[in-house]
């Protein structure tokens, strides 16, 4: 029995050595899938605040303009200054006509031809 429990524990040990050996071989490649979406993230970002600078600084130049010409009114810088704010409903609504015009492209289409078929049935059967 002290040989059956011995055995079962180096099989036991064995099992747990292979299985840890895989996992790092799986966390290897996780960590490199990480580090790729990681750099991603981090270049999207720095591309995304560099364009944001680049509009900042036409928006002031703009501001500059209208100032000296004498045209700069309170309303007009606060739309030039304040942030585009995207709103949730008109996407929704691009997307909700997408949908019924396929939709309608699934139903209407093949009823299309068969139409067609049969006019051209008909008027044959009339000449």
């Amino acid at each position: 029995m002290n040989k059956d429990l011995e055995n079962k524990a180096e099989e036991l040990e064995q099992t747990l050595s292979k299985q840890l050996e895989l996992l790092k071989v799986d966390s290897k490649e996780w960590v490199k899938i990480g580090g790729l979406v990681l750099v991603g993230g981090l270049l999207t970002y720095a591309i995304i605040r560099t364009s944001k600078k680049k509009k900042d600084r036409e928006t002031d130049r703009a501001i500059e303009v209208l100032e000296r010409e004498g045209l700069l009114t309170k309303d007009l810088e606060k739309k030039l200054s304040e942030p585009q704010k995207s709103s949730f409903w008109p996407s929704l609504s691009q997307r909700l006509l997408i949908l019924g015009l396929a939709i309608a492209k699934e139903k209407l289409l093949p009823n299309l031809f068969n139409l067609a078929e049969e006019d051209e049935g008909v008027q044959e059967k009339s000449k």
